[in-house]
């Protein structure tokens, strides 16, 4: 499949304050820039890994598009075990919105969910929300509130959690600063070392060579 076909583009501009609400997809697909920015992490940033290490892989993503959880059912797990549990690469997390406004709403209640549960707990929320996929198109809320009282939230918690206008609010400006720091407009989108891959599903051999010619820079 292409990278075209293999890609969601953005919708990041205008989501209401106090709606969980999306908007038309872009007018067309585009790359994302390449080199658009170092690799360094922002402070709303979520990672894993080791912060020193030579190589930083940033993925754009979203919990609601299905191609990030194809990506992140089949190769994430293989990527996690050869790069961030060794410490050879840091691995940062942003946060996108993508698709139709079903999708946007689902994405941002996922994302308020992980931040809700604490740092500690962020990337079990999103591991659990993306192995939720197919199911969680079928019924956002009833497995969302699932895996919310899985993390030992009650329901009344949940909706309190996905909500909250002042969170809301600060996923609106990490969706929007997130992509323009990589002139992201596609997800996923991989950036490694400051260097943007070409959106869409990238295999682990893929990363393998982005990740050495980074590593063979530095």
């Amino acid at each position: 499949m292409s990278s075209l076909l293999m890609s969601r583009r953005l919708a990041v501009l205008g989501l209401p304050t106090l709606a969980l609400a999306g908007l038309a997809l872009a007018a067309c697909d585009k790359k994302a820039g390449a080199g658009a920015s170092a690799a360094t992490a922002l402070p709303a940033d979520m990672s894993l890994g080791n912060p020193a290490a030579k190589v930083t892989v940033v993925e754009y993503a979203s919990v609601a598009c299905p191609v990030c959880g194809h990506w992140y059912k089949d190769i994430w797990p293989s990527f996690k075990a050869k790069y961030v549990d060794t410490g050879k690469v840091h691995f940062i997390y942003r946060e996108m919105l993508v698709g139709d406004s079903d999708e946007v709403t689902t994405a941002s209640a996922g994302f308020l969910l992980a931040r809700c549960a604490g740092p500690g707990n962020y990337f079990k929320i999103v591991d659990a929300v993306y192995n939720s996929q197919p199911g969680l198109f079928a019924d956002p809320r009833g497995v969302l509130l699932n895996i919310a009282k899985s993390s030992g939230m009650t329901e009344a918690q949940f909706d309190a959690c996905i909500r909250d206008p002042a969170a809301l609010d600060a996923l609106q400006t990490r969706v929007a600063a997130n992509a323009k720091k990589d002139s992201v407009n596609a997800t996923p989108t991989f950036v490694i070392n400051g260097k943007s891959m070409d959106p869409g599903f990238h295999p682990l051999s893929d990363l393998d060579a982005a990740i050495a010619a980074a590593a063979a820079k530095t």
